[in-house]
């Protein structure tokens, strides 16, 4: 009996950065500020993708899958964390820690699927621009994105059923701002050999083939970059892959800074700060660099905030061209 009080844990308690007790409220502060902007980032990518034609094309119908990601799996912590930042420490069910680690490895799978989608995408752009259409049809943009997020929602189920099932013994403080599987196992007291090969296998079954599949595209694209002569037609080629290259840096930077470190080089305090910069820094920046970088982005806002701040002016505009159309002409 004695034994099985130790081993059964039906809840945790999620320590966030509660160490600083004195940078609570500016941290609170600082986080609220950091979702508020990512939420209003994506949901303006998303929005302007729907209500402007001249984004729905491949590159905008992935690029909105995307932002809704952002969206998805920073609510997924970020909350949680703000709600840390104003109480110290915050406990949640066992059930309820084992969904969220559940859904942020979905969250990283399915990003690592989109940006090689993404990256496929491009390749057609640069490499197979008169065939674009034709390849990169509606169809195969469903398929591509559907596909991805089935993927990504199987391919945790194996981890988070082996690990719902470890006993964890001793303390049930997670030192970690949401359940992390790293956190997760430090309190167990059954042996991670199994769930370490299970990461270790599934990851690079997803994470090897994303990669080499992303490097093949942009080897591709360089060398058709290089092919073209003019400076200024280099400087567009480039110019329709560059946000995403950016992305796909960062994104892969930080989650090998996260979970490709050698053991011996492993800390806890040294996850959180890194999954920290992963949680917030890319669905933070993803916007701002595909808004920067994109001339139709661009011009798809400018044309909404001048429809916010005109309501009448386009529809007048419009009436009075269809008025004189309908004028008869002068013989």
């Amino acid at each position: 009996m004695e034994e099985e009080n130790l081993t059964t844990v039906t809840e945790f308690i999620i320590l966030g950065f509660t160490e600083f007790p004195e940078l609570q409220i500016p941290l609170f502060l600082l986080f609220l500020l950091i979702y508020l902007i990512i939420l209003m980032g994506n949901l303006t990518i998303i929005a302007l993708t729907c209500l402007d034609p001249r984004l729905h094309t491949p590159m905008y119908f992935f690029l909105c899958n995307l932002s809704f990601l952002d969206i998805s799996y920073t609510s997924i912590t970020l909350p949680k964390l703000l709600d840390i930042s104003i109480r110290k420490g915050q406990s949640i069910s066992a059930a309820g820690c084992f969904t969220q680690a559940y859904f942020f490895i979905f969250s990283v799978c399915e990003e690592c699927l989109l940006l090689t989608v993404m990256a496929y995408d491009r390749y057609v752009a640069v490499c197979h621009p008169l065939r674009y259409a034709v390849i990169m049809n509606k169809r195969l943009c469903v398929l591509m994105a559907t596909g991805t997020w089935i993927f990504a929602f199987l391919e945790p189920v194996a981890h988070t059923v082996i690990f719902s099932h470890f006993s964890y013994c001793g303390s049930n403080e997670i030192n970690h701002f949401f359940c992390d599987i790293s956190a997760l196992l430090n309190l167990s007291c059954t042996s991670t050999s199994t769930i370490d090969l299970v990461t270790y296998i599934l990851g690079e079954s997803v994470m090897l083939p994303c990669f080499i599949a992303t490097l093949t595209s942009y080897i591709y694209i360089i060398s058709a970059i290089l092919r073209i002569r003019s400076k200024e037609g280099r400087r567009k080629a480039f110019s329709t892959c560059s946000s995403h290259l950016t992305v796909v840096i960062l994104f892969y930077v930080t989650l090998t800074c996260l979970y490709m470190r050698p053991a011996s080089m492993q800390s806890l305090d040294l996850n959180k700060l890194i999954a920290l910069l992963y949680n917030v820094l890319i669905p933070l920046i993803n916007p701002i660099i595909y808004s920067l970088k994109n001339k139709e982005v661009k011009e798809a806002m400018r044309n909404l905030f001048n429809r916010l701040q005109f309501p009448n002016s386009q529809k007048n505009i419009f009436q009075i061209s269809k008025d004189k159309s309908m004028q008869p002409s002068k013989r």
